[in-house]
């Protein structure tokens, strides 16, 4: 995709994101998949620190498709998620610091207190509405593009 193109499509989103619903407290971004289906944007809020991570999507009756949230753990390590409090089912698409995807946790259950670990080191996760992943063929190994993730 040109530079000028992924430009114009940033925007789009980000507008969108914004014109559909309060703003969130947590930071606005823009995350890319590229899976073999294409290449797949998702308008994101940020979870950069404690607080953010703890939170998460916490508390939320609905999250739109194209959105998510992105949790940035600041430096690869094993995670552990879990849905206490989340009302809606997620997808988690866990990471590495290469932009790698290296596991996803598809249909998380609601409020469930189960433990769901990362399988290994990631970096980042990303959460969007459950089904996601399946209905857009995004899989292990696929491409994510954020400023967070450095390509190797």
């Amino acid at each position: 995709m040109c530079e000028r193109m992924r430009a114009t499509l940033t925007a789009i989103i980000l507008s969108l994101f914004l014109a559909t619903g309060p703003v969130p407290a947590a930071e606005l971004g823009v995350v890319e998949i590229a899976s073999k289906t294409g290449v797949h944007a998702f308008a994101v809020e940020l979870a950069v620190n404690d607080d953010e991570r703890a939170k998460g999507l916490m508390y939320r009756k609905e999250l739109p498709e194209g959105r998510g949230m992105l949790f940035d753990f600041q430096r690869e390590q094993d995670i552990s998620m879990w849905m206490q409090n989340t009302y809606i089912s997620l997808d988690m698409l866990f990471i590495r610091g290469d932009g790698r995807i290296l596991r996803i946790a598809e249909n998380t259950q609601p409020l469930s207190e189960r433990i769901i670990s990362s399988g290994g080191p990631v970096r980042g996760v990303l959460e969007v509405i459950a089904g996601t992943a399946r209905k857009l063929g995004i899989a292990p190994g696929d491409r994510v593009a954020h400023p967070i993730f450095k390509a190797r």
